[in-house]
């Protein structure tokens, strides 16, 4: 466990003072009693707070909504997720030995659930100015983004509406191979519309990147 810790440390870049904190944050509900889910709670909140806190500053003349759209983009499930793959969060998990075998370490639930249990514990170990540096340094690139990039839709979104309005059937989607080390993989996806005579393909470090880039292409396809 203190191999995971001090990874952990280096990732997030936060030097615990209390380590048993980031050894608490690290443990899934599926390996005991003892486990992260109160550290999530209360890093699910100070999120939250945050990045409310930083939009505000970096768009002082945006209105409520797009702020309120911003802020829902940057603390979804799919955000974490991607952020705990990008610092290898998986690889240090403790789970128990069902979640474990059945791929827990790289199910996006329990991924978002572990950033936020582990910003969590970073706030108890350091208090809140501490957390707001390593959260706005996680964030730091799509904090960036134009807040107008928020109003447009996914091209999975957008493909599935377009065919609801035609009465067609929804996209078939389809691993077609994932290649790679476990924790460098690259998902070959496949897209199926009635639309189209021929399957478009996407890439991703995910399935549901790849499965993006393949609704894409489907609608690059279309002309849309």
């Amino acid at each position: 466990m203190i191999a995971s810790v001090r990874q952990l440390e280096k990732n997030f870049s936060h030097r615990f003072a209390d380590r048993s904190l980031a050894e608490l944050a690290l443990t899934h509900r599926s390996a005991g009693r003892i486990n992260n889910e109160r550290l999530e709670f209360l890093g699910d909140a100070i999120l939250g707070f945050l990045i409310a806190d930083e939009l505000l500053r970096r768009f002082p003349d945006s209105p409520e909504g797009a702020l309120s759209r911003k802020r829902s983009l940057l603390v979804n499930q799919q955000t974490l997720a991607d952020l705990a793959i990008r610092l290898q969060l998986g690889e240090i998990l403790v789970l128990g030995p069902g979640e474990l075998k059945s791929g827990g370490k790289k199910r996006e639930s329990i991924l978002a659930d572990a950033v936020e249990a582990v910003i969590g514990a970073i706030y108890l170990d350091g208090g809140l100015e501490v957390c707001r540096t390593v959260v706005l340094s996680l964030y730091n690139d799509l904090l960036d983004n134009d807040l107008s990039e928020v109003t447009a839709k996914d091209s999975k979104t957008r493909l599935q509406e377009l065919l609801q309005a035609r009465c067609m059937p929804l996209p078939v989607y389809k691993v077609v191979s994932i290649d790679g080390e476990e924790h460098e993989q690259n998902f070959l996806v496949s897209c199926q519309i009635g639309l189209l005579s021929e399957l478009t393909l996407g890439r991703g470090a995910n399935r549901r990147l790849a499965e993006q880039q393949a609704a894409s292409k489907a609608l690059e396809a279309l002309g849309l």
